[in-house]
């Protein structure tokens, strides 16, 4: 049997902070981030400022990039770090 971790360490809990933004974190690790902010102070300061600052860019209406340029850039990035790491 396995055990499940709830509580994890304040470098994961701002690595799913950051998911969260982006819309990436699963549901189980919003639940595990929720429990670490409330007994963690720290952590809890940083989820609201980085809160803030989504809230911030989502207001600015920056232009990004397209799609198409995006998506060269990445096979770009990709292709070097399979060079790098060979």
């Amino acid at each position: 049997m396995s055990r499940i971790r709830i509580f994890m360490p304040c470098e994961e809990a701002s690595q799913v902070c950051d998911k969260v933004q982006y819309k990436e974190a699963s549901l189980w690790e919003k639940i595990k981030l929720n429990l670490h902010v409330v007994l963690c102070m720290s952590c809890r300061k940083h989820t609201k400022v980085n809160t803030k600052l989504s809230e911030c860019i989502k207001k600015s209406n920056i232009d990004c990039l397209d799609p198409k340029c995006k998506e060269v850039m990445k096979k770009t990035l990709d292709k070097a770090l399979k060079n790098y790491q060979s």
